[in-house]
C-alpha cells in the first residue's frame, strides 16, 4: 500500500454498532458497565475501556495510526511531544541509568532531559551524532538509550539513522528517534531499526495548529511500557484532541508533498541572496524537497528585528508546521533553554531564523522573504 493511500485506510478499526465512516468523539471521562462481573473482567484482560485516563478509541485510533504508518507493531498518544518524549526515555531509562543523546537537539527536549530527569537521577551525556565514533566513546556500562532526530531542530542536519540503530544493537542499548520534521512521510527510522519513533504531532501529524498532541511507536513491549508511564503521570491526550488529530494525519501525504517542494524552492531562491550567510536545508536528498523547514542565517547587514516586521502576511510564532508559512526565532523562543554557550557552539545566533513553509504559491512565499531581507538592510 502507497503511503497516500495508507495514510487514509491504516487507522484502527474501532467496533462499533453505529457503522459511521468516520470514527465518532467518545467524549467521556470514563466507561459504563453492565454488572460488577463485566467491571472486573475488564481488569483482566477481557474488556476494552474503562476511564479515558486509561485509554480511549479516538486516542487508540491515533497511536495505532501513526504505528502503522511507521511500520510499528504498536503506539500510543500522549498529551504533547514532550509527553511522548517523556514517555518514551521513561519506558527505558530510570533512576542510576545514563542517556548518550544528540547535542543538537529541539531546545524543550534538551531541558527535558538535562533538568527534569537530572532530577530523577537519570544521567545524560551530549554528544555530536555527525560522528559516530563519539557516540560510542560516550557509552558507559549504565548507558540504556541513544536519542537524537531524524531530521534535527533547528539547522536540519539529516541524521544516519542506519549507524546509530546498528550501534545501539551492537551493545544492546535502545535507541530513540524523533521523527517529528521528516514524518513518516519521508522517513520511517522503525523501519531502519529504531527501536521507539516519537512525534510531537501539534506540528505535521495534526498539520493545522489547533491542537497538542505527541505519539510514541515502538514494540509491543515497549509501548505497554509507555502506555504505563502515559496512565500513571496523567499526560494522556484527550478524545476530542485525538479526534482532530486523525482527521488532520489524513492529509498528510498531500501537505507534506506541496509543502517540501515549496520548502527545497525557497531554500534555493535564498541562496542566492547577499543577505543570507547560510541556508540550512537537505537540498541533495530529494527531488521533490525532504521536510518543510527551511532555516537560514541573516548576514550581519541585516536588522534581525526589522526583517520580522517586515513580513507582512507571514505570521511570527514560537513553534512550527501548520498549512501557512510562519517563522521563529529559535534563540529566544525553541532554544532560549539552551546555555549561551551551547547556542553559540551549535551556531544558533540571532540572525538565525527557522521557517515553516506552508502551502501557499511558491513565488508568493519567496518575495515575502525577499522583500523583508531587503527592507532589514541597514
Amino acid at each position: 500500500m502507497n503511503f497516500e493511500t495508507a495514510v487514509l485506510h491504516k487507522n484502527k478499526k474501532i467496533d462499533r454498532v453505529i457503522k459511521s465512516k468516520v470514527t465518532p468523539i467518545y467524549q467521556t471521562s470514563a466507561f459504563a458497565f453492565n454488572d460488577l462481573e463485566e467491571l472486573e473482567g475488564f481488569f483482566q484482560g477481557n474488556g476494552n475501556y474503562l476511564y479515558s485516563r486509561v485509554g480511549n478509541p479516538n486516542t487508540d485510533e491515533l497511536g495505532e495510526t501513526i504505528a502503522r504508518l511507521e511500520g510499528a507493531p504498536a503506539g500510543v498518544a500522549a498529551s504533547s511531544g514532550l509527553s511522548a518524549i517523556l514517555a518514551g526515555v521513561l519506558a527505558v531509562v530510570s533512576n542510576g541509568d545514563h542517556i548518550v543523546a544528540a547535542d543538537d537537539l529541539y531546545g524543550g527536549s534538551f531541558h527535558l532531559i538535562r533538568e527534569e530527569l537530572g532530577q530523577m537521577g537519570i544521567d545524560v551525556t551530549f554528544v555530536s551524532f555527525a560522528d559516530i565514533n563519539k557516540v560510542e566513546e560516550a557509552i558507559r556500562e549504565n548507558t540504556k538509550l541513544l536519542y537524537t532526530e531524524s531530521i534535527t531542530n533547528p539547522l536540519l542536519r539529516v541524521e544516519d539513522l542506519a549507524n546509530v540503530a546498528e550501534l545501539g544493537k551492537k551493545h544492546k542499548i535502545t535507541t530513540l528517534v524523533d521523527n517529528t520534521f521528516a514524518t513518516p512521510y519521508h522517513c520511517q527510522p522503525f523501519l531502519q531499526g529504531i527501536d521507539l519513533v516519537v512525534h510531537s504531532a501539534t506540528k505535521y501529524i495534526g498539520g493545522h495548529s489547533d491542537i497538542t498532541a505527541g505519539v510514541v511507536v515502538g514494540s509491543e513491549a515497549l509501548i505497554e511500557k509507555a502506555r504505563a508511564k502515559i496512565v500513571n503521570l496523567g499526560t494522556n491526550l484527550s478524545p476530542f484532541e485525538a479526534w482532530l488529530t486523525c482527521r488532520g494525519s489524513k492529509t498528510l501525504a498531500l501537505r507534506m508533498k506541496s509543502q517540501s517542494l515549496n520548502a527545497k524552492l525557497l531554500a534555493e531562491a535564498l541562496l542566492g541572496n547577499r543577505h543570507v550567510e547560510k541556508v540550512y536545508y537537505p537540498l541533495s536528498f530529494r527531488d521533490e524537497g525532504f521536510g518543510a523547514i527551511v532555516t537560514i542565517e541573516l548576514a550581519e547587514t541585516v536588522e534581525v528585528n526589522e526583517f520580522f516586521k517586515g513580513l507582512e502576511w507571514i505570521k511570527i510564532v514560537p513553534t512550527l508546521a501548520g498549512v501557512e508559512t510562519s517563522v521563529s526565532h529559535p534563540l529566544i523562543t525553541s532554544h532560549r533553554a539552551l546555555p549561551p554557550e551551547t547556542s553559540k557552539e551549535l551556531g544558533i545566533t540571532n540572525h538565525v531564523v527557522r521557517i515553516s513553509v506552508g502551502i501557499e504559491h511558491i513565488e508568493d512565499i519567496i518575495q515575502q522573504f525577499e522583500k523583508a531581507i531587503e527592507k532589514a538592510v541597514k
